[in-house]
């Protein structure tokens, strides 16, 4: 057996505490510290029965573990400096989405992983997610052009709303949230985005006064596809209808029905967000008296990975990554390119323009 991969976990909250797991069960990999300001890591140690090195200050535990790869599930901000600093010292690299809180910086970053010629995996959870790439590939036999509809507002509360407002420091719902559903859009319609324009509104005083913690945008594709994605962090936001994965064309439609993880008090719980269930399909085809031809039908989705499960998917096609050399070009781009339409988003909500491609 190969000598395993010595990583170091940076950020111990949910996401970090989940990789870390991951990296804690698979012999491929070796966790060499945890990396947390706070007593997260400690919690995380004694969660996983071990007893890994902690530290406080990145930069120290980067010079002292001397890893072959650093896991960053820190907050958007820290990103750019993390990831650079990581690939300077000869690390291959998991960062969680976004890939950092600016255009400029994420392509500092794809840069600095070609120098260096070291891999850059982002957390795109969902690209891992059989029900997601299911749900995509169905919606490629609806026809053109497409509406896609889709949300997730959460009722946070408690820890989680401190966990929001932190996040609001740096970037808006839209645009950490957003990522991921414009970079499900993309892939659905295969076309190229060419305007956006979004709306938003500041409501709490306990984040800063040029950011929002509700927004919603809209997309138009070349080929004339829609797509509409709302996000809303805070106690105040409403969890009716809080989660909605949609998507119709000529041909029909295709919705992800999430029965148990879409009901109320659910909406701020990060298993419950990459859950689906079920998959509803509809057909549009009618006779001739305008009756449907077909039933709608059910994709049973109950055996699909849970949130732990997605991040030891994750965290195998990393290891993939690296064995087998795969090229992450597209893997890149695509991470870039929806971190660039959810910044005109933001851009839209703060001008109140439409915002071309």
């Amino acid at each position: 057996m190969s000598t395993p991969i010595r990583i170091l976990v940076v950020g111990c909250g949910n996401m970090g505490a989940s990789h870390a797991t991951s990296y804690h069960n698979m012999p491929e990999f070796e966790i060499c510290g945890l990396v947390a300001r706070g007593e997260s890591k400690v919690r995380l140690n004694e969660k996983l029965g071990s007893k890994y090195d902690l530290f406080d200050d990145f930069e120290l535990a980067l010079n002292k573990s001397k890893p072959d790869a650093v896991c960053i599930s820190t907050y958007p901000d820290t990103h750019e400096e993390m990831a650079i600093k990581a690939l300077e010292s000869g690390c291959h690299v998991f960062i969680e989405k976004p890939l950092a809180d600016t255009v400029e910086g994420s392509q500092r970053i794809i840069d600095a992983s070609k120098k260096a010629n070291k891999k850059v995996v982002v957390g795109y959870i969902l690209r891992h997610h059989p029900s997601w790439e299911r749900f995509i590939q169905e919606a490629h036999k609806l026809g053109k052009p497409l509406v896609m509809r889709m949300n997730l507002n959460q009722q946070s509360h408690g820890y989680m709303w401190d966990v929001h407002k932190n996040l609001m420091k740096s970037l808006s719902p839209i645009v950490d949230c957003g990522v991921h559903y414009i970079d499900v859009m993309c892939q659905m319609t295969r076309s190229k985005p060419v305007s956006v324009s979004a709306i938003g509104a500041r409501l709490s005083d306990e984040i800063p006064l040029d950011n929002y913690n509700y927004g919603q945008l809209q997309i138009r594709f070349e080929d004339g596809s829609v797509g509409w994605y709302e996000a809303g962090w805070g106690p105040m936001i409403s969890d009716n209808a809080f989660f909605i994965k949609d998507v119709f064309g000529p041909k029909g439609a295709v919705s992800i029905v999430a029965k148990s993880a879409g009901s109320a008090g659910k909406s701020d719980n990060v298993d419950s967000h990459t859950k689906t269930e079920s998959i509803k399909v509809h057909h549009a085809d009618l006779d001739e008296k305008n009756h449907f031809t077909k039933k709608d039908f059910w994709i049973d989705m109950t055996d699909e990975p849970d949130h732990q499960g997605l991040c030891d998917r994750e965290q195998e096609y990393f290891l993939k990554a690296i064995q087998q050399n795969i090229d992450l070009t597209d893997h890149l781009e695509d991470a870039i390119n929806s971190l660039r339409i959810a910044f005109a988003c933001d851009e839209s909500v703060k001008s109140g323009n439409i915002v071309f491609l």
